[in-house]
This record gives structure tokens, sequence and C-alpha cells, in this order.
């Protein structure tokens, strides 16, 4: 009998998983050969994962979750009722959640999936959350505060924003906090796509 995570992963959740993988590596600017190393497999076994003809393992997922930084959670799609709509559409309510409450940021994956040139992410942000180390990646961004308030700090400069207020940036280190006592809902775009 198949492990349910190979179930979970037949047909297009498979191709999901694949072109998100390929798309991860390219983000990071990563070659086959090098995934290979870092996870100690094949460089053919990582072509075929993201050509979607195999299929890893949890512990896989595990390891190219680690590798890329990003959850585990990024890989498993959630299943799409109309096949028309794969690749095209997120219903609401079967957006791929990232983070955790703990954290005081979740993230849902409002793009189909990384394959495009870029992603759309919504952001929530517990009242008194914040990033407070630097951080800096090398994409463009830009955010759309749909409600609360938003502090965001890039290249040391503090902004605060609020409802309908919004924001873009590019290669420059960036921090944020939510000073106020409601969730902060942000709508983020990245290119290239880094979750």
């Amino acid at each position: 009998m198949p492990s349910p995570i190979a179930r979970t992963l037949q047909g297009p959740d498979e191709r999901v998983l694949a072109g998100d993988i390929r798309a991860l590596r390219k983000a990071r600017g990563l070659t086959l050969a090098e995934i290979g190393l870092k996870l100690g497999r094949s460089v053919g076994w990582v072509s075929q994962v993201e050509r979607g003809l195999s299929t890893p393992s949890l512990s896989d997922l595990r390891a190219f979750a680690e590798l890329f930084g990003v959850p585990i959670s990024l890989f498993f799609s959630h299943d799409v009722p109309v096949e028309s709509e794969r690749g095209v559409v997120v219903r609401a309510g079967r957006r791929r959640t990232l983070g955790t409450s703990e954290s005081g940021l979740v993230e849902e994956l409002l793009s189909p999936d990384l394959g495009g040139s870029f992603e759309m992410v919504r952001s929530v942000f517990a009242p008194g959350a914040e990033l407070k180390t630097e951080a800096r990646r090398p994409t463009e961004e830009a955010g759309y505060v749909a409600s609360g308030l938003f502090d965001i700090e890039i290249s040391g400069v503090w902004h605060r924003l609020g409802e309908g207020d919004s924001f873009r940036f590019e290669g420059k280190p960036y921090r944020w906090r939510n000073p106020g006592t409601e969730p902060a809902v942000v709508i983020w775009v990245v290119a290239p796509p880094v979750y």
C-alpha cells in the first residue's frame, strides 16, 4: 500500500510540488548539482523530483524545507475541486498556510503556485509582532495594507502605514512591526517567489 504522502502527491498535486521545488531552487540561484550535494541525493533524483517523475518522501520534503528556509506546509497543496481552476484560481478556504500564530505572523499563499515570476501572499501580523533583525532578500517587494496599522523600516527609515497605504522596495534591508492593538493584514507581492 502506498504511503499517505505518496498518495497526497500523485497527479496534479505532484506537478504543483515539482514546480514549487524548481521555483525555490531557481529563486535561490542553486543548481541541481548543489541541491543534490546538500541533500545527499543524486542530480538525477533531484531532476526527477522537479519534473514530477519521483515523489519525495516526508523526510525528503523536510530536507527541502530546511534547505530553502520555508515551512514544510508549503509543499502540501490543497485540493482544487474544479480541475480548470488548478494553477489559475485560489479559493479563499483553500489557501496554503505558512507560519503559525505563535510567531506573530501567519501567511497564506494567494498565488496558485510558485512557478510564476512573482508570488502574492496575505500576511496577518499579530498586535505587537515584529521582525527584530533586519532581513534582506534579492527580490523586489510591494505591499498593500488591507487593514490595521503596519510599520516597515526600509534601509533604516521607518514608515507608519494604515489601511489603504502601500509600499515597494528592491533588495534593501527591512524590518516590520505591528504597533496597533488589532491584527494588521498586508497583501505582499514578491518577485521572484521566495516561499
